[in-house]
């Protein structure tokens, strides 16, 4: 990203085996953009960052429905799932169950937060 003249901090969240992680570690390497990651099976979950990210784009957004975590949690458990506060609880007994990679974006005052890996979303938004 040549053109960039702002500086980010780019902080990638998941676990490190997950391909859609990788992908993202990788594409953030070949842009030339340096970045943190938080390994959920090393560092947890941190719950105040859930909270922020639930506030940004919503429990229903980070719950991944389609992953095997959460194929194989008991369907009473599933049921229970029916707002922030019991996605919430869940995400942070079963960090797999979030959709991957987290990624927070500080660029000058503002943050941005997005869910999952999406290249052309990720260049436009440092375009």
């Amino acid at each position: 990203m040549a053109g960039m003249t702002i500086t980010t901090n780019i902080t990638v969240y998941g676990i490190a085996n997950c391909d859609s992680v990788k992908k993202a570690r990788a594409w953030l390497t070949a842009q030339g953009l340096p970045y943190q990651f938080h390994d959920f099976k090393k560092q947890g979950v941190p719950a105040e960052r859930l909270a922020a990210w639930m506030a940004a784009v919503g429990w229903e957004r980070l719950l991944n429905r389609q992953g095997t975590t959460w194929r194989q949690l008991d369907p009473a458990l599933q049921s229970k799932v029916c707002d922030a506060a019991s996605a919430s609880a869940l995400l942070l007994e079963h960090s797999s169950a979030i959709k991957r990679p987290v990624v927070e974006w500080q660029c000058g005052d503002g943050l941005s937060i997005t869910v999952g890996f999406a290249a052309q979303q990720w260049a436009q938004m440092l375009a």
